[in-house]
């Protein structure tokens, strides 16, 4: 089922957590903050919207965190009983095979997933350097396919103005992806 985010909610403080990546090593959300400002990313494994733009989100990001001082994070936060192939094992290959720059780690318990508020995947929370959300939109024009080549990079042009101005854009276009896969929902797409 697809999922649109909400607004964004302009000044939230970003919740803190401390998760797992796959082997184990527990990253806390002060050590992924960065100078300019924090991105934080819930996606998955299985769910063809994150495919679409997977290495999109890998550019962008490396882009962010070496260029603008932008810290960057990824989470699963998907019921793997249900979706096995969105588990810690298959989180380290994927991270492998396209080379994620930043960290990718397990919410198994889905408290921080239900702590932002993430509705689907991809959904991305960006922060400013005092920790206050400025930006809940989609990465581009993509969706289940990948957009155009030329696409405007809407993630990474707000994230760029908040590293600058620690203000995001106040016209955001909301992410669309498949619902987060709770563990008390029955399973859909």
């Amino acid at each position: 089922m697809a999922v649109s985010t909400p607004v964004c909610d302009f000044g939230a403080r970003m919740p803190a957590f401390a998760l797992p990546d796959p082997d184990g090593n527990v990253h806390s959300s002060d050590e992924i903050r960065g100078a300019n400002g924090t991105l934080v990313m819930f996606i998955c494994n299985h769910c063809p919207y994150v495919q679409a733009v997977i290495d999109r989100i890998v550019r962008d990001a490396s882009e962010l965190a070496r260029e603008h001082g932008i810290g960057v994070v990824a989470i699963s936060s998907n019921d793997v009983e249900e979706y096995p192939q969105d588990g810690p094992e298959h989180m380290r290959r994927e991270a492998e095979r396209h080379g994620f720059t930043f960290p990718y780690l397990y919410d198994e318990s889905q408290a921080v997933a239900r702590a932002f508020g993430a509705e689907c995947t991809p959904d991305f929370f960006g922060y400013n350097a005092a920790g206050e959300l400025q930006y809940r939109g989609r990465l581009d024009a993509s969706g289940r396919q990948p957009g155009p080549p030329d696409a405007p990079r809407e993630l990474f042009q707000a994230m760029v103005q908040i590293a600058r101005t620690g203000e995001g854009p106040r016209d955001q276009v909301p992410s669309m992806g498949c619902s987060i896969k709770w563990k008390d929902e029955t399973p859909g797409d």
